[in-house]
């Protein structure tokens, strides 16, 4: 899947043919990635298979996870000129792409790691980038969410709509999805999420909910519901997510960590 996307990406950018190419010889050449900001690494796993593609050889001083600093040397590359100044875009935006949603992801495990919240991705990804966004969050430190309509069945404030007896439903939903698919149910009351849990929803979704909201269906969880899991969502941010966490749920979720991430700055260097 890795190798068809980065073939993909190639194509769009080259076209017919690097037209640099036809008036100049290849020469053996070495080049260096350099920050010219703060950040994560992400995109180490892409960029290995676009250098197995292209034939080049990646030294790398940064892996994927590992924070770096403005004007450090992330990697080296050594080719001949023709491959490294064909791929020097699509590496860069990969990198870039990924590196920044990685760090934007970083800064909000920081601050709910202290309460053992798990952060969480969401499905509002570019289209056909959604595993590629994906990763660079789950190297950010965040935990995936759904990959898709095909691993869980969440039911939403749109689904419960169509949903005339929600216990009848959950019913006939056991016996048709598979075994190990949760259920997870959308509240965006305090009442709304104990019907949730009492219908036997595996996760419930706190939508919208202040975290004194959060606080009391916490409570309840532990008194009568204590497997179930409780998520928060909501327009969350990095200035409120520390008080979504202070509440005990188990886990936040937010877009912002795609939608919202900020692209860094890198350059490549030839020697």
């Amino acid at each position: 899947m890795i190798e068809k996307f980065i073939r993909d990406v190639l194509a769009e950018d080259i076209g017919r043919g690097d037209l640099y190419a036809r008036v100049s010889a290849p020469v053996r050449a070495s080049a260096k990635i350099i920050a010219k900001s703060d950040g994560v690494l992400a995109g180490e796993e892409y960029l290995r298979v676009l250098a197995h593609i292209e034939g080049f050889m990646i030294t790398w001083h940064k892996h994927d996870g590992e924070r770096f600093a403005k004007g450090a040397v992330l990697m080296e590359l050594e080719g001949d000129s023709h491959t490294l100044l064909r791929i020097e875009r699509t590496l860069l935006n990969m990198l870039l792409h990924a590196s920044s949603i990685a760090t934007l992801t970083r800064q909000y495990v920081d601050l709910v790691a202290p309460y053992g919240t798990k952060l969480l991705d969401t499905r509002k990804t570019r289209p056909m980038l959604r595993n590629f966004e994906k990763y660079a969050t789950r190297i950010g430190g965040a935990t995936n969410h759904r990959m898709g309509l095909d691993d869980a069945l969440m039911l939403k404030d749109t689904h419960l709509k169509t949903i005339e007896n929600l216990e009848k439903f959950m019913e006939d939903a056991r016996a048709k999805i598979p075994f190990t698919a949760k259920i997870e149910i959308e509240a965006e009351t305090i009442e709304m999420a104990k019907k949730a849990m009492e219908v036997g929803a595996d996760i419930v979704m706190c939508d919208n909910m202040t975290p004194e909201q959060l606080r009391e269906v916490v409570e309840y969880k532990w008194a009568h519901h204590s497997s179930v899991l409780l998520e928060a969502s909501g327009n969350i941010s990095l200035e409120t997510i520390e008080s979504y966490a202070q509440t005990g749920v188990d886990a936040i979720s937010t877009g912002s960590l795609i939608h919202q991430a900020n692209w860094i700055d890198m350059s490549m260097k030839m020697d």
